[in-house]
């Protein structure tokens, strides 16, 4: 995907969720670091300028709620912030590739320890298959079938400079 291709996607994206949810009043994106932070607020910007409400955007680190923390035991940790009340709310997990679900395992968890949401979606760019949890994403940029052997990378300007996504061999 190039810069074009992945604006392209996060418009459709924007109007699939506020039309899966009649609207955007009860809304509240949270990004999972680090691109998922910024597809968040991109998205956040998108339902606004559609239709003209402000939906908040929470950002989440997951360290410390992944299933291999023991093969990691010292993880990077950043802060997480959700600055509204999940309770009830319409929440919309965003990341950047959707691999096996432990992340948005992990995700889900971190989520539901801050109170009880109505319902949790799922927001990814890349969908690549390989999933080794019964976890869907509901909106997705480009669905991309993968090998094992290959890797799956986006690239944020917030991050990278610029935007896309490229499929590279491992190793």
């Amino acid at each position: 995907m190039d810069a074009a291709a992945v604006r392209r996607a996060l418009t459709r994206i924007a109007h699939e969720i506020i039309e899966r949810n009649r609207g955007g009043e009860n809304l509240g994106l949270v990004g999972i670091r680090t691109r998922g932070i910024h597809l968040a607020d991109r998205l956040a910007k998108k339902i606004k300028s559609i239709e003209k409400i402000d939906c908040p955007v929470g950002r989440l680190d997951i360290a410390f709620y992944r299933d291999d923390i023991a093969i990691n035991p010292h993880p990077q940790v950043e802060a997480t912030d959700i600055p509204f009340d999940v309770n009830g709310k319409d929440i919309v997990l965003c990341d950047d590739v959707l691999f096996t679900g432990r992340t948005i395992r992990a995700a889900m968890d971190a989520v539901i320890d801050y109170g009880r949401p109505k319902t949790i979606q799922l927001a990814i760019m890349i969908d690549r298959g390989h999933r080794e949890l019964p976890i869907r994403a509901d909106f997705v940029g480009k669905n991309l079938p993968t090998s094992i052997k290959e890797s799956v990378k986006v690239h944020l300007t917030e991050e990278d400079g610029f935007d896309n996504a490229e499929m590279t061999q491992k190793g």
